[in-house]
């Protein structure tokens, strides 16, 4: 059973910067692809970006390409979301999420939060204008 914790949500003002970690336990996470999403209220959940802890290749949303950046560290077992000149848009709940994907990472299936078995609790972000 794979757990996942994210951390370093906030309030920061515009332009500013974040970076939210998941770290991940229990399991071969080695062998899984993370995502991080996020949900705004009243709106659907969100892909940002995902990442392959093998390969390391990565696939990012259309909306935050250019400015988030995601990135892990093996030794430490952590995915981070770096996430540069955030706006009062980027408010929500940031999400990280985790799977096998044996057979099927692709950039259609990484941004299909059904694709994952395992959820983080999440953690909120607040850009103050």
């Amino acid at each position: 059973q794979v757990q996942l914790t994210e951390s370093g949500g906030g309030l920061v003002q515009v332009a500013e910067s974040l970076r939210l970690s998941c770290v991940a336990s229990g399991g071969n996470v080695r062998s899984y692809c993370t995502g991080w999403f996020r949900q705004a209220p009243g709106k659907e959940r969100e892909f940002l970006a995902a990442i392959s802890w093998s390969s390391g290749n990565s696939y990012y949303g259309d909306s935050v390409s250019g400015r988030f950046s995601i990135s892990r560290d093996n030794a430490k077992n952590t995915v981070y979301l770096q996430m540069n000149n955030l706006t009062p848009e980027d408010t929500a709940t940031y999400y990280c999420a985790a799977d096998s994907f044996t057979g099927r990472w692709s950039r259609a299936t990484s941004r299909n939060p059904s694709q994952y078995a395992y959820w983080g609790r999440g953690t909120r972000v607040t850009v103050s204008s």
